[in-house]
Parts: structure tokens; C-alpha cells; sequence
């Protein structure tokens, strides 16, 4: 499969409810975080390690408050696009601009560290240009998501907190079935660091 997929990684949002219970000064994409694996790394590190070798074209999006994410991101192999706004919608338009000549882009959060690789895998082989192909864990959507190259002008297009939601209803939606809680687990509150199952 010689398409190119680009993988935006959000890292751009504030985290208020993470620093409501940690303190202001503690930023969650840096915690301390147990992986799947048993090794702790800050979260932001074990989203970049969960991605797969083969999606070689990376960019994180994220502030200039976040001069160690970005180093991170760089050692592996990231893109960096820095933005003023910590809105979803902007930072994804932000992250497909700089590569909008691709097929396809993944999106992932930045605060998701316990999706399996397979996961974010079999939702890239599923993404087809004119769809939008999403995992689903027991009934409900989750992340990362994947967007074929017919929506590369709507996504450039967000603007502000709103997210790419609501450009399901304008293609086919492709569900790929995972088993695989780290979908929808992403880090709101230091509780959430641990992963656990059941």
C-alpha cells in the first residue's frame, strides 16, 4: 500500500480539569504514566511510542508552553506546529495544513497513552479517501480517527473548541471493531493514569 497517511498528534489543549485536581502547574501530557507495557514514561511518550513505524509522517500540534513536549516529539521523528489557540478544531487545521497533500490523516490525542498499536494499525489500513474510519469499543466510538483525503478541506477548515465530529455525517463512516479499552481512555484527571481493565 504505497498511501501516505499523516498522523497529527493533539497536544495543543490546556488540560483545566487535570490541573484542577493536580495543581496549575502540572501539565498531564508530562505525567508520570504506567503503560500497558509496565514501563512509566510521561503520557505524551507513550502516545508517540504507540504509534506505528509504518506512519513515518508525524506532526505534533501543541503551544509554545510546551518546550518538552516538543523535544519529545521531535526525538520521535515529530513535525512540530505550534499554534496560539489550545482549540481542537484549531489544532487539527493547524496539523492537516502542514501536510495537506497527503491521502490521509490520523488523528490522535494527546492524552490517550493506552491504545494498542494494533489498534491505531487497523484503523489506518481501514481508511479509504472519501470515508472516515473510527474504532469502536464495546458500541462506541473512539480514537484515534481517520480521515480519507476528500476531507482535507473541511478539516482545514475547523476553527476554535469544535472537534471533526460532525464531518461524519458528510462520508461513509468505516467502524473498525477493536478490542481495546485505550480507545476511549484518555487522561482528564490523575486518577486516570493507571490503567485498569473491568
Amino acid at each position: 500500500m504505497s498511501r501516505s497517511i499523516g498522523v497529527i498528534v493533539l497536544a495543543a489543549g490546556e488540560g483545566r480539569r487535570f490541573r484542577d485536581v493536580a495543581g496549575a502547574d502540572k501539565d498531564k501530557l508530562l505525567a508520570d504514566c504506567t503503560g500497558r507495557d509496565g514501563a512509566v514514561r510521561s503520557v505524551i511518550e507513550q502516545v508517540l511510542l504507540s504509534l506505528p513505524a509504518s506512519l513515518d509522517k508525524r506532526v505534533l500540534v501543541t503551544t509554545q508552553a510546551r518546550p518538552q513536549a516538543m523535544r519529545m516529539a521531535q526525538a520521535y521523528g515529530c513535525d512540530i506546529v505550534s499554534i496560539e489557540s489550545s482549540g481542537m478544531g484549531d489544532s487539527i487545521a493547524a496539523g492537516v495544513a502542514a501536510c495537506a497533500d497527503l491521502d490521509g490523516w490520523l488523528i490522535v490525542l494527546g492524552d490517550m497513552p493506552f491504545i494498542l498499536p494494533s489498534s491505531i494499525e487497523r484503523v489506518a489500513a481501514a481508511m479509504a479517501d472519501d470515508a472516515v474510519s473510527v474504532p469502536v469499543q464495546a458500541g462506541e466510538y473512539g480514537h484515534p480517527v481517520g480521515f480519507g483525503r476528500s476531507f482535507g478541506p473541511q478539516l482545514q477548515a475547523l476553527s476554535g473548541d469544535r472537534g471533526a465530529r460532525p464531518l461524519f455525517k458528510q462520508g461513509r463512516v468505516i467502524e473498525v471493531v477493536v478490542d481495546d479499552p485505550g480507545v476511549l481512555w484518555d487522561i482528564d484527571v490523575p486518577s486516570a493514569l493507571v490503567f485498569t481493565t473491568g
